[in-house]
């Protein structure tokens, strides 16, 4: 039977990166049976003997206090042996979880991880000494360099079991005594770069500076998503692909099959937005149009997570959250939503509770522009200014505001507290980003894509049975009458079910007046999901309470939009 081994430690230890340097490319992210956490697994090889690897979720204790926490427990009771990781600067917290494997019995191997950090801030630990306490194996790392690695995989199988016999309440006199008999802490002043670096964290300067590295975060996301639409995906598809699908267009006939596989064809030509069809629509919306945001979007919050910023962040925004019935996490559902919703939608996964991720995803789907469709909002009332754009985007997020605070006071549930160790600012590991990359967009291809192209099915059916095209008659009273848009505005938000920048740009012929163009760009925020998002969030929310999120989404749009029609 294949032996498995577990990484266990607090969050933010370097564990991701211990794995990575473990393990090869072939690993597997996935969430744990019956929940949404997740965990990463891969193998490694000694001796022509293969050995399952689990990089668990990070945990404080083996009484476990959140769901991540949950899901490490029982990944560790299920294991043959431990790779205990351990933040060496931190020894004495790290320490506290140390003696809880040990007191299991399961044969347990020590990694002392940062050790090139140990010195450059004054501390000295006696590994032997050490050693010979705790009665197991103890190795030094640097996981961003490597060093050390090597012998950690050598005396893996050192690993012992010892069984500490002492009472729960006598744990952290324990962890005094050891700190007491192996670590030496010599006086050394802040650096003027850890002065400045301790002000990311202070509220008065750490949420300017916040502000700023996110909108840095957005530049460098947009060019990168851009250009790949631009100079990759795009030309694909207009002039190697595009060619291909006309030829099986004029191979079959008019009818049911073309239009399913096909999708309508506009002046003669395939519109790979318009056209809906399963190899037109439902393939260049995932691929061409989501794909790029996401790749970009995880680049960049793979370095965020790995250097050490988003916890800051996290924290940062704790205290804004909790009124909206969120913690500091759910900032990142919001931050992937403004490059592209669908990651956002996933991104739900982090919180605990099933109330937090209702209220964030119910939010970001409502509230939340993707950069694609912020981009065509600017180009449709950036000409006025403050005017336009101020009020566009002051009502999304006084909006979002109110339902986070009402939804909060009427859904049922538990907003936890948010406990997070704050690192120290590290620079990331490449391979093991890279690594982390891949896996988060395999896991979109994987997951996301079928849900897209179902959906684009459905909407497909809709309009070859004129369900649409009765929706819009049926709808005209209302957008005329209660938001005061002209009737042709329709047809934009029905294409704003497929892709709202698209539908934004729709608008723009119909030269309406700045009124109008407001309520235009924020109803077509508010009122529905793109089908990509809209499909995403039935798996992650259940079709039940994505019915509860529509009525929302909804009514909120027809009572924001009335209401601006009235006061504009």
């Amino acid at each position: 039977m294949m032996k498995r081994i577990v990484l266990m430690g607090n969050p933010n230890v370097g564990k991701s990166v211990i794995f990575s340097r473990l393990t090869g490319v072939n690993v597997i992210a996935s969430n744990y049976t019956g929940t949404t956490v997740e965990y990463t697994k891969g193998y490694i090889r000694k001796e022509n003997e293969k050995s399952e690897l689990i990089d668990a979720p990070g945990t404080y204790s083996l009484k476990a206090t959140n769901r991540a926490e949950e899901v490490a427990v029982k990944i560790f009771h299920s294991s043959d042996l431990v790779i205990n990781v351990l933040d060496a600067t931190n020894l004495e917290r790290n320490l506290n979880l140390t003696l809880q494997l040990l007191k299991s019995g399961k044969p347990v191997i020590v990694v002392l991880n940062f050790w090139d950090e140990v010195k450059h801030i004054g501390i000295s630990i006696n590994v032997d000494r050490l050693e010979k306490i705790i009665g197991v194996p103890v190795v030094t790392t640097c996981a961003l360099t490597g060093e050390g690695i090597k012998n950690l995989f050598s005396r893996i199988d050192q690993a012992k079991a010892r069984s500490y016999t002492f009472r729960e309440n006598q744990r952290w006199s324990k962890v005094g005594h050891i700190i007491q008999n192996v670590q030496r802490i010599s006086h050394r002043h802040h650096t003027v770069w850890e002065r400045v670096l301790d002000l990311t964290i202070k509220p008065m300067t750490g949420l300017p500076l916040s502000i700023l590295v996110l909108i840095l975060s957005f530049a460098v996301i947009r060019f990168i998503g851009e250009s790949l639409i631009t100079y990759l995906f795009e030309p694909f598809f207009e002039k190697i692909y595009g060619p291909l699908i006309l030829k099986l267009s004029s191979l079959l006939k008019p009818g049911m099959i073309h239009d399913i596989l096909i999708g309508r064809l506009i002046n003669g030509r395939i519109d790979f937005v318009e056209s809906l069809g399963l190899l037109t629509t439902g393939l260049f919306v995932p691929f061409a149009m989501v794909l790029p945001y996401i790749f970009a979007f995880y680049l960049i919050l793979s370095f965020l997570e790995d250097s050490g910023y988003l916890p800051r962040l996290a924290v940062l925004v704790d205290n804004f959250m909790h009124r909206l019935g969120l913690h500091g996490l759910s900032i990142i559902p919001m931050i992937l939503g403004l490059g592209c919703n669908v990651p956002g939608a996933l991104a739900t996964r982090i919180l605990e509770t099933k109330k937090e991720r209702f209220i964030a995803a119910t939010v970001m789907a409502i509230c939340v522009p993707c950069t694609a469709q912020i981009a065509m909002v600017m180009g449709l009332v950036g000409q006025y200014g403050v005017k336009g754009i101020g009020v566009v985007f002051f009502t999304l997020f006084i909006v979002g505001f109110v339902l986070g605070v009402i939804m909060n006071k009427l859904i049922k549930g538990e907003s936890p507290e948010i406990f997070l160790e704050i690192p120290p600012y590290r620079i990331p590991y490449w391979k093991g980003l890279l690594k982390k990359l891949w896996m988060r967009i395999k896991g979109f291809l994987s997951e996301a894509v079928p849900y897209v192209i179902v959906g684009v099915f459905i909407i497909n059916m809709l309009y070859v049975l004129g369900v649409i095209s009765f929706l819009g008659k049926l709808s005209e009273p209302v957008i005329k009458g209660v938001l005061g848009l002209p009737k042709e505005s329709v047809g934009a938000l029905v294409i704003g079910f497929l892709r709202k920048d698209v539908a934004v740009g729709m608008l723009a012929p119909l030269g309406m007046s700045l009124k109008q163009l407001v309520i235009a760009s924020v109803i077509l925020t508010m009122y529905f999901p793109c089908v990509a998002t809209f499909t995403v969030l039935v798996k992650e929310l259940g079709i039940l309470d994505m019915a509860k999120a529509t009525a929302v989404m909804i009514l909120s749009t027809l009572i924001v939009g009335g209401i601006l029609n009235l006061i504009l």
